[in-house]
């Protein structure tokens, strides 16, 4: 299972990634915008998924749009999966214990993508491409 210290270390290998703790968990950011945090689930969250308890630790990751979000659902529903509260967002919810290194490799660098400067943005593609 991937752990934060893992995701802390794919999140701040990012160009210009900052770390900061917003409501007592850590949020990864290019330029004061998040692109990854740490996401426990809520009561409204658990009431929707039918669960009474967090069973795994979830990250919430920026995506481009919400297409992307619902394609990623449809694509991979044991890794993937969002709740009432990100409707209308363009964000996506992660389950840790099941997804795989390297897709957590792409999903940190699409959500830092999808916020990034620009400039940042293009350097970033052109040293490592898409």
């Amino acid at each position: 299972m991937i752990g934060w210290d893992e995701v802390r270390g794919v999140a701040m290998a990012m160009p210009g990634a900052t770390e900061a703790v917003s409501f007592g968990v850590p949020h990864w950011r290019v330029r004061n915008t998040g692109f990854v945090w740490e996401r426990p689930l809520r009561r409204a969250d658990l009431a929707f998924l039918g669960i009474d308890e967090q069973p795994w630790p979830v990250l919430g990751a920026r995506v481009e749009d919400e297409a992307v979000k619902f394609a990623l659902v449809e694509d991979d529903p044991d890794v993937f999966f969002t709740t009432p509260h990100f409707d209308g967002w363009s964000a996506i919810l992660v389950r840790l214990d099941t997804i795989s290194r390297r897709r957590l490799d792409e999903v940190v660098a699409d959500a830092w993508l999808a916020v990034a400067p620009k400039r940042l943005a293009e350097e970033y593609l052109r040293t490592f491409g898409d």
